[in-house]
């Protein structure tokens, strides 16, 4: 009897070990994985301590609506000055940074950021042109954007650029031009042009000034055909008559970007100017998109999907 009960408990124990040996090495793998998350946090630079939001910010932007602004756009294409309309759709949103794409459900891991959609329609001569730009950019303001985008649809084609913010800026764009085709790449981080309009309604305070390096935003680098790299920049924040004024300017671009929103918060923006040269050739010449607010709403866009809903275009003068 005692033989047989000794012959069990070696049994035992020998089939003990593989589990023993398991359950470690899954603590391990999981204390492994704490620590490699904890090292790419730390050997990311970029990110910083997040700032904390204020109750008019949460009052404001968490209040279940989008803040929809229209503006009479005056776009230079061709040499030429187009009329048209642009519309600004600023919401917040939940965001996943590994899939980088809106967050379907609530997750620990979803990063809370400000979306801002662009969206300007003119036409050339007999043809439409349309543009949309998207940014999401986190409202705790310590990182570049997570992801920016941009589209342009003419009657000639239509082009696509992309730029993830992981490890690096990864950069992907699809053309029908020769020149440009199919392209992707990835880039040092820089501060980026197309950013600067979100982080401007979060902490205006907070714009870089100086001399700096830039990456123009994905639609002038796209309709102009640019070559996306950062380019020299000075940067500057003027104020007055409760109206501020951030502008930057590229010397080896002869381009120059100046937003103006209102001093106090919500930061709304009530107009902005693009100079730069227009045109081919010998032909180009220097000329000056404008944009200016036409109305600001706020209200749910994506449940105002019926034909009884067209009256709110009406209400931003579109």
């Amino acid at each position: 009897m005692k033989l047989f009960i000794s012959n069990l408990i070696l049994i035992f124990l020998v089939l003990s070990v593989p589990f023993a040996f398991i359950s470690c090495e899954a603590k391990a793998s999981s204390k492994e994985n704490e620590i490699v998350k904890a090292e790419s946090l730390k050997n990311n630079s970029e990110i910083e301590k997040p700032k904390p939001l204020s109750e008019e910010f949460k009052e404001y932007w968490y209040s279940g609506e989008a803040e929809i602004t229209s503006y009479k756009l005056e776009q230079a294409r061709y040499g030429e000055l187009r009329d048209g309309h642009a519309v600004l759709i600023f919401v917040t949103e939940p965001f996943l940074v590994d899939k980088q794409v809106k967050a379907d459900r609530n997750n620990p891991d979803n990063i809370p950021v400000l979306k801002l959609n662009s969206t300007k329609k003119y036409f050339t001569g007999i043809y439409p042109y349309s543009i949309m730009s998207s940014s999401f950019y986190p409202v705790q303001d310590n990182q570049h954007a997570i992801k920016i985008s941009a589209s342009v649809q003419e009657w000639c084609g239509h082009v696509y650029a992309q730029l993830n913010n992981r490890d690096d800026f990864e950069y992907e764009a699809h053309s029908y031009f020769e020149g440009e085709a199919d392209q992707e790449f990835k880039m040092e981080k820089n501060i980026l042009e197309n950013e600067l309009w979100n982080k401007l309604r979060i902490n205006p305070g907070g714009l870089p000034q100086g001399e700096l390096k830039v990456i123009p935003s994905l639609e002038y680098i796209r309709v102009a055909h640019k070559e996306i790299k950062p380019f020299k920049a000075i940067a500057s924040l003027t104020e007055q008559d409760g109206i501020s004024s951030y502008t930057l300017t590229y010397p080896e671009l002869e381009r120059t970007l100046t937003i103006n929103f209102s001093t106090t918060f919500p930061y709304t923006i009530e107009s902005w100017s693009d100079e730069f040269k227009s045109g081919f050739g010998a032909n180009a010449k220097t000329l000056k998109s404008k944009a200016t607010k036409i109305k600001t709403i706020t209200t749910p866009y994506w449940r105002q999907n019926s034909n009884a809903d067209i009256v709110l275009r009406e209400s931003l003068g579109l």
